[in-house]
């Protein structure tokens, strides 16, 4: 897949593009991007993406913009899978956001990337103060797929329906939203090796979610992933199970700093600098202050009896 952090001049070769955030890739995205792919091989077009960094809600309303589900590498993962063949990353700055929805149309779409197909969610609206509609697409000539949403137990599924399964715990919803259990990526970094003080190493994931949708200790799936250094190709490793925390470590002094520690069982390797995906399977518990690092200690244990408690459990019913 080519990634693009521009809109190329030209472009000669006709796209279908799909159009969106994608925060989260659910069921609902997966299904557009499933069109996506069919339409551009029926029509010999190059299945695209637009996606926005940041969201558009972050630099309009920074203080009230919604959770990230995934990070912007996480959702380029999730096109590759899908078959995007290219992913076109639109800077949302204030240049970006004053381009009004004729000139996104065509000049943008039109001259620039030789758009054929579009096809977006049926209330996506685009262009300064969000004045165009799906209708100026057709009424512009573009070949329109405007998509109904998906539903699951008569509700639609979207971005903020998958964030407030998460924040409640419900991991078992979040799940069916997504198609697949909910996770974050990133890489092993060196932390303040306070876990291996303690008896039990963690492996400290950076993290892009400042304000992520979900905290708490959790019985979670480690997997290696390894990234392709000639394109943008993920290739999954082998899944590790693991007890991971994820919050600011209130027992612990000084200034409070969101992190990812995940503590994988039967495991004594190094994995600095290689990437990881965490899958959040169960819910443990809610971060917790404690009285002292002995406090911490015990309920650590605790936690990884309860754990393995619920891997075992899986293990049986495979």
């Amino acid at each position: 897949m080519q990634v693009f952090r521009h809109i190329p001049a030209t472009d000669n070769r006709p796209t279908a593009l799909a159009i969106g955030n994608f925060d989260g890739m659910h069921l609902g995205h997966q299904s557009l991007l499933k069109r996506l792919i069919e339409v551009a091989h029926a029509k010999s077009l190059i299945p695209a993406v637009m996606t926005f960094e940041p969201h558009p809600r972050e630099f309009f309303t920074p203080l009230n913009a919604p959770s990230r589900l995934c990070n912007l590498r996480e959702k380029l993962e999730y096109f590759i899978e899908a078959g995007v063949q290219k992913t076109f990353i639109c800077s949302f700055n204030q240049l970006f956001s004053a381009i009004n929805a004729q000139a996104f149309m065509n000049e943008m779409l039109r001259k620039k990337m030789q758009v054929n197909t579009i096809l977006v969610g049926e209330d996506f609206r685009f262009g300064v103060k969000r004045s165009g509609t799906v209708t100026d697409f057709k009424t512009n000539g573009f070949d329109l797929i405007d998509f109904a949403p998906v539903n699951f137990a008569n509700e639609r599924i979207s971005s903020t329906r998958v964030r407030d399964a998460l924040s409640y715990g419900n991991l078992e919803l979040a799940s069916q939203l997504l198609g697949r259990a909910y996770s974050i990526s990133g890489k092993v970094v060196h932390g303040a090796k306070l876990g291996r003080e303690l008896g039990f190493p963690t492996a400290n994931i950076h993290i892009k979610h400042e304000r992520p949708a979900l905290t708490g200790v959790y019985a979670v799936k480690l997997t290696l992933t390894k990234l392709s250094a000639t394109q943008f190709q993920v290739q999954k490793l082998n899944g590790l199970n693991a007890v991971a925390n994820l919050g600011v470590r209130p027992t612990i002094a000084g200034v409070p700093k969101l992190s990812l520690e995940v503590h994988i069982l039967d495991f004594n390797e190094d994995l600095y600098g290689r990437h990881v995906n965490v899958e959040f399977l169960r819910k443990i518990r809610d971060e917790m202050k404690f009285s002292g690092l002995d406090a911490l200690k015990a309920q650590i244990a605790q936690d990884i009896v309860i754990a393995r408690e619920y891997f075992n459990e899986q293990d049986v019913k495979n």
